[in-house]
């Protein structure tokens, strides 16, 4: 029966065995078809992903070394282009609409040989923390199907939760692939803005999206980083210097220099058994020589309401271009004029969280609110910019919760929209200040569900990032299970 554990295992399977990767994908699309109640998939390329292992497993008898990602199954977020394949961002306003290109991502997986097994749900155009704004319905947790498994990448982390891919893309806005990472129990990160193109993500909010990957393992984590990062011609936002290797195999003796925010882990929504574990955590990690240090941070409480000023804004513009006229959904039946038209379309189309965001971003735009609310925010991103700037000249790492509670149940925040945004208060800072961010599983709340710690890190320093989050997995993920069992 096949197994996975990590790509480099993978690759040592398929240099034994010439059917290889038809055999993972058949594995997969048992997977996907078994869990079909968790919602986790808007569609399946069952023949596209089996005519490709085939392909790989006859490329094999060449002899040629394999390439990074030969035969890794790979599940991508609804909001990625993969050309010729329906690409939705979950909204009736798009449905049946079919990708003209390939997203720069997309394409420099394919290119070292990746099978692309299916699209994931997840929330409307992105917007959402629990993956239940979706035209397609909610996403189940796979460890607790009362439970949502976070938003707005929830198909994707439920992907590699379930054991229905390998690895997997997802898009982070404010948190949107560290949450659901958080909930699901598995690794997510999001770089450095600009690290990996933005070229055929569709849009939430420019200067905040990033796409992301979730994967078991800080090794498959670094492989599909390394493959898909880099400068690209069709985003003027992308690094444009090539990425050093982003190896956690070196320095792994080295000790850090660790800041934390006495505020965000004393924070009254904070659930007191995370609080209380990240506690005991940073105690032992200062025991065991590296120097942990609490940071004054009093711009926590200003985060959210910067972010959502901000991304509102960027999302009223970015959608607009969802008219009717180009592509997606038109209204059916005769208007009175054009206003009328785009007024019905856009209503039919979009989704209660959308329309809510859209109006929301066009209000703090308008001329009698942008200096009190856009301008506003601004500041609050500059300050929050120059304040991690300051920490990072005397700290390798910052950590944090990722979330305040664990997975929480379905439904429960759907009228509550305050309590879903401040769902966000840990993860959007990240965000905000443009630096890498990780969701590492190390924790088991009393509740039975998995809780993570992020770690972030300076602009462009993914590597320390990854071998401190490498770190966290190798000894102190079993720290913590021992001393449950204590």
């Amino acid at each position: 029966m096949f197994s996975f554990d990590s790509i480099k295992k993978y690759h040592a399977f398929l240099a034994n065995d010439p059917n290889g990767c038809t055999i993972a994908v058949t594995h997969y699309l048992s997977q996907i078809n078994k869990n079909k109640g968790l919602n986790a998939f808007i569609n399946v390329y069952v023949e596209e992903a089996m005519q490709q292992a085939a392909v790989l497993d006859a490329k094999r008898t060449t002899g040629n070394s394999l390439k990074k990602l030969h035969g890794v199954i790979i599940a991508i977020k609804d909001v990625i282009c993969y050309k010729d394949h329906e690409v939705t961002a979950a909204s009736n306003i798009l449905k049946g609409f079919r990708s003209v290109y390939n997203s720069t991502a997309v394409q420099r997986l394919l290119d070292e040989d990746a099978i692309i097994i299916g699209a994931c749900n997840c929330d409307e155009f992105a917007m959402g923390s629990s993956s239940e704004n979706s035209c397609y319905g909610p996403v189940l947790n796979a460890l607790d199907e009362t439970k949502v498994p976070g938003g707005s990448s929830g198909g994707s982390a439920v992907a590699v939760q379930a054991g229905m891919c390998m690895i997997s893309l997802g898009s982070d806005t404010g948190g949107s692939v560290r949450q659901p990472a958080d909930f699901c129990g598995v690794v997510g990160i999001k770089p450095t803005y600009g690290r990996i193109s933005r070229y055929g993500l569709i849009a939430y909010a420019s200067s905040f999206d990033q796409i992301g990957i979730f994967g078991n393992c800080i090794d498959d984590i670094e492989i599909a980083l390394q493959v898909i990062s880099g400068p690209d011609e069709f985003d003027s936002t992308a690094i444009q210097e090539l990425p050093k290797s982003f190896s956690s195999t070196e320095n792994s003796t080295k000790k850090y220099r660790i800041a934390y925010f006495k505020e965000a882990i004393e924070h009254p929504s904070l659930d007191k058994e995370i609080s209380s574990s990240i506690g005991s955590l940073l105690n032992k990690l200062r025991s065991d020589g590296h120097q942990v240090e609490a940071v004054e941070f009093d711009l926590l409480d200003y985060v959210v309401p910067a972010y959502y000023m901000l991304t509102t804004a960027e999302a009223s513009s970015n959608l607009s271009r969802f008219d009717g006229v180009r592509f997606g959904h038109r209204t059916k039946g005769p208007v009175a004029d054009l206003t009328e038209f785009y007024k019905r379309t856009r209503s039919e189309g979009f989704g209660k969280e959308v329309q809510k965001r859209i109006l929301l971003g066009t209000f703090v735009l308008s001329s009698g609110y942008y200096d009190a609310y856009y301008s506003k925010a601004q500041k609050v991103r500059r300050l929050l910019t120059n304040k991690i700037g300051d920490i990072f000249k005397d700290h390798d790492v910052i950590v944090l919760p990722t979330s305040p509670t664990t997975a929480f149940p379905l439904g429960e925040k759907m009228d509550d929209p305050i309590a879903m945004y401040l769902a966000d208060i840990y993860t959007v800072f990240a965000n905000l200040t443009g630096v890498p961010a990780i969701s590492v599983p190390l924790f088991k709340h009393s509740n039975g569900l998995p809780f993570g710690l992020q770690a972030i890190t300076n602009k462009q320093d993914e590597v320390t990032l990854l071998q401190f989050s490498q770190l966290l997995m190798q000894q102190y993920k079993t720290y913590q299970h021992l001393k449950k069992n204590e």
